[in-house]
């Protein structure tokens, strides 16, 4: 069953809550621990959180054409606005921003992947175990699935690959079976390094 619009909002109030939560104890090392996401470390990771959880359709323009069209260059710009020397302060303008609902012009799934992709770019480093509700997992594949890896998504790396949720069946695409958990999925269609074994099936090898 797809999610409502409120029902999104609500999961991505609460993951912004349950994150901050997680990250309040950090020690000054940890804040440094290099994430899932190539390059950026924990704290960049959270800046970048913080920039999207603010931006709607006109910043997000703006920061495009101060970035001349490069996306990536744009959340880099995001990434220096919101991180503070202290890292206390990037995480009370994250939480300061909990209940925002500003999008760019893009599908609001945009929001559910990023707290859920980020949230464990930055969890699995430091160890810290998260549960996330199915529903919510499986808007956020199925957004990623059609969007292209320009936009961070992960729809080429995709092609003729059919996608199992070991934990309730739920499938996607179509091809050669790739076959793990719905979280671990999405992670590696998002093009994070997961542990290989993790996945299973003929076409494991093409996500890992």
């Amino acid at each position: 069953m797809k999610m409502t619009m409120s029902e999104m909002w609500d999961y991505i109030h609460t993951e912004r809550r349950d994150l901050a939560g997680d990250l309040c104890s950090l020690r000054a090392t940890e804040w440094e621990t290099p994430s899932l996401c190539p390059g950026w470390s924990v704290h960049d990771v959270l800046a970048h959180l913080t920039d999207t959880a603010r931006t709607g359709k006109i910043a997000f323009m703006r920061s495009m054409l101060r970035a001349r069209g490069d996306f990536h260059l744009a959340n880099e710009n995001g990434i220096k606005r919101w991180k503070y020397e202290d890292p206390r302060e990037t995480l009370h303008y994250f939480l300061e921003a909990r209940f925002t609902t500003k999008l760019p012009p893009a599908h609001p799934s945009t929001r559910l992947v990023e707290m859920i992709v980020h949230a464990e770019d930055i969890r699995r480093p430091l160890s810290i175990p998260a549960e996330y509700p199915t529903q919510g997992i499986h808007e956020a594949l199925k957004y990623q699935l059609r969007t292209s890896a320009s936009f961070d998504g992960g729809k080429e790396r995709t092609q003729g690959l059919h996608l199992i949720d070991a934990e309730n069946g739920t499938s996607f695409g179509s091809g050669d079976d790739v076959t793990g958990r719905g979280i671990d999925l999405l992670l590696a269609v998002s093009g994070r390094a997961i542990d290989p074994d993790l996945l299973t099936g003929p076409g494991a090898h093409k996500l890992v």
